[in-house]
């Protein structure tokens, strides 16, 4: 069902002034507007301004604002109409229509039908099932990298590059930036970031596989699943050698040093 002719009585009484910068960001109902227009575009584009405005009864000036800031954004183009489509005399009319960075800020079902088939792996297969699809997911986005042979700073930062390249072709727009004594690898976007609400194992794949190439302890400090703006993962760059202990030095240690099996101190 179109919602494209669905205007509120604010826009009406705004829409003819046509004043504004291309470039300010749309008020509450400039969005509706704007929605309307991406809608409409997405829809029947190429479209000329004229015709969007004939449809949704918009002023000229007002449609051109939106139009120029959704091409200064990136998510629509202009082009001119072909001979046959001009109607009468003049300069050809341009045409907008939708990019693809247009068309993949719109809502659509994909999530709804990856978590469907989520949880039916679920039912069929339990919960080993959903963990073993996550792995498999993300050794899929990692496919290719070897694992760290020496960990030194300059090594394990590259890797860490390597790895973040790797997310950010997956679509996950990802980045490192040096922090302190370790880097960060951030991850600005998540393609499955509603899934990943409801199946925390695509979290968990993605540092195990972190975990697995960088051959340290790795931290997550924040997630989008958790409602925080970017996945950021930690990962020291100075990594402590792990040296095994002879059965004679455990021996010698004192009785005192030892733990109790539930993991507490001793008091």
């Amino acid at each position: 069902m179109k919602t494209v002719g669905l205007r509120n009585e604010d826009e009406r009484a705004g829409r003819k002034t046509g004043t504004g910068s291309s470039a300010a960001p749309a008020t509450a109902g400039e969005g509706h507007t704007r929605a309307a227009i991406v809608q409409l575009l997405l829809e029947e584009g190429p479209i000329t301004a004229t015709a969007i405005g004939t449809t949704l009864g918009l002023a000229p000036a007002g449609v051109r604002r939106h139009l120029d800031a959704l091409i200064d954004s990136g998510q629509a183009r202009a082009s001119r109409s072909a001979p046959w489509q001009q109607k009468g005399r003049g300069r050809p009319a341009k045409q907008y229509q939708l990019t693809a960075a247009g068309r993949g800020q719109l809502g659509h079902a994909y999530d709804d039908l990856a978590g469907a088939a989520i949880r039916q792996l679920g039912e069929i297969g339990g919960e080993q099932a959903i963990t073993e699809f996550a792995r498999k997911r993300a050794r899929t986005i990692v496919a290719g990298i070897a694992p760290v042979e020496e960990h030194t700073p300059q090594r394990t930062e590259a890797k860490a590059e390597e790895i973040a390249d790797a997310f950010t072709e997956a679509g996950f727009a990802a980045s490192t930036r040096k922090v302190g004594t370790g880097v960060q690898i951030c991850q600005h976007h998540c393609p499955v970031a509603h899934v990943a609400e409801e199946f925390p194992q695509l979290c968990e794949a993605e540092l195990e596989a972190f975990r697995d190439l960088l051959g340290t302890h790795v931290q997550r400090l924040a997630t989008i699943a958790n409602g925080d703006c970017a996945c950021t993962t930690h990962v020291p760059l100075l990594v402590l050698p792990i040296t095994k202990k002879t059965s004679a030095e455990i021996a010698a240690q004192p009785a005192a040093v030892r733990t109790n099996d539930s993991g507490r101190s001793a008091e």
